[in-house]
């Protein structure tokens, strides 16, 4: 069965698509922007600030859906610039921990609403 998942304490999405899916055991979390949820804006045009918000929202995301990111198995992290790679690994880390997600790094042309960066994951249920 197919079961939607959504919380105001993440951005609603910003097109014809669900902020996460449950599936079986997984959990399908779409690509989160750093908008802020209280406010609806990018908390910074800082692409290091931008994946932190990424990162709570997909936080937040997991915890309406009875898990939480320490039982994430693969993230897809989309970047503007692959020059801030470094950078946001340092954040990433501050999420995730030992043995790490399973994990894809990508530079693209542009993102939704101008932001420098997009995170998405598939979390485990079990």
């Amino acid at each position: 069965m197919i079961e939607p998942i959504s919380t105001n304490d993440a951005p609603g999405a910003v097109g014809p698509y669900s902020q996460a899916i449950k599936v079986g055991d997984l959990l399908f979390v779409s690509g989160q922007l750093p908008i802020d949820p209280a406010t609806g804006e990018f908390n910074s045009a800082n692409a290091v600030e931008q994946a932190e918000q990424c990162l709570k929202n997909l936080q937040a995301i997991a915890r309406a859906a009875g898990t939480d990111l320490s039982k994430t198995v693969k993230t897809t992290v989309l970047l503007t610039d692959l020059g801030d790679f470094a950078d946001i690994n340092r954040v990433y880390t501050g999420f995730f921990s030992t043995p790490y997600p399973a994990r894809a790094c990508y530079e693209v042309k542009a993102l939704p609403k101008g932001a420098k960066v997009e995170i998405e994951a598939v979390i485990s249920l079990t």
